[in-house]
């Protein structure tokens, strides 16, 4: 059964890149028409589960850099549980916008009860849904609930997915202050991208791309 993996950026991407292996990813670069419009196209040639992979934002304040958090169909969720055992289940709630203040972060968490936040799950569940496929997303923290992102980090991400590296510096030379949060900002991403490549191997090595389940 194909896994049709959605993300936002090109460097997610590359890690669930595994030649031989029934996937293909869909990069969304944080715009979401443009990710539901291919999600739709690829789940109509190769229906299989959809599974939302990346990074995301701790809405949970017990939730930490490198975290990784289950979401989605019971028996997918569980089959990934199995693989990683010391996963967090939640709610893992889809944004349009990218989720930049400690103060939205809380409220959210409050109305919703969800423990991370992303920019593709929303948009990947809808997809399964309509064409009546499995969908479960496994998401690595990122950014902590109690983080504001600064405004450079806010504009680094191309609507292919790519780096927007000149807007970074641009934002950069324009406030020259935000400099040590976006030095943690990038740490705490170097970090989540390590454990998504730790957590993506796991899966596959379990076979989650291999299971012969049936559409709900």
């Amino acid at each position: 059964m194909t896994l049709i993996i959605a993300c936002g950026l090109k460097r997610e991407a590359r890690i669930f890149d595994r030649p031989g292996r029934d996937i293909v990813v869909v990069t969304g670069g944080g715009v979401a028409a443009t990710l539901e419009r291919d999600l739709d196209d690829q789940a109509e040639m190769f229906p299989g589960i959809i599974l939302s992979c990346g990074i995301a934002g701790a809405l949970a304040p017990s939730l930490q850099p490198g975290d990784v958090v289950i979401d989605g169909n019971v028996v997918v969720v569980e089959r990934l549980g199995q693989a990683l055992p010391h996963a967090h289940r939640g709610g893992i709630l889809g944004n349009d916008a990218i989720t930049a203040t400690a103060a939205e972060k809380r409220i959210l968490h409050e109305r919703t009860g969800a423990i991370a936040v992303d920019m593709e799950s929303h948009v990947a569940a809808r997809v399964a849904v309509r064409k009546g496929l499995l969908f479960a997303a496994l998401r690595v923290i990122s950014d902590c609930a109690d983080d504001d992102l600064p405004p450079a980090a806010l504009v680094g991400m191309r609507p292919d997915g790519g780096m927007a590296l000149g807007a970074v510096l641009a934002s950069l030379a324009r406030n020259p202050r935000q400099l040590p949060a976006v030095i943690r900002t990038g740490r705490q991403a170097d970090q989540a991208f390590r454990s998504l490549a730790q957590a993506f191997d796991a899966i596959i090595g379990a076979g989650i791309d291999r299971l012969g389940l049936p559409a709900r």
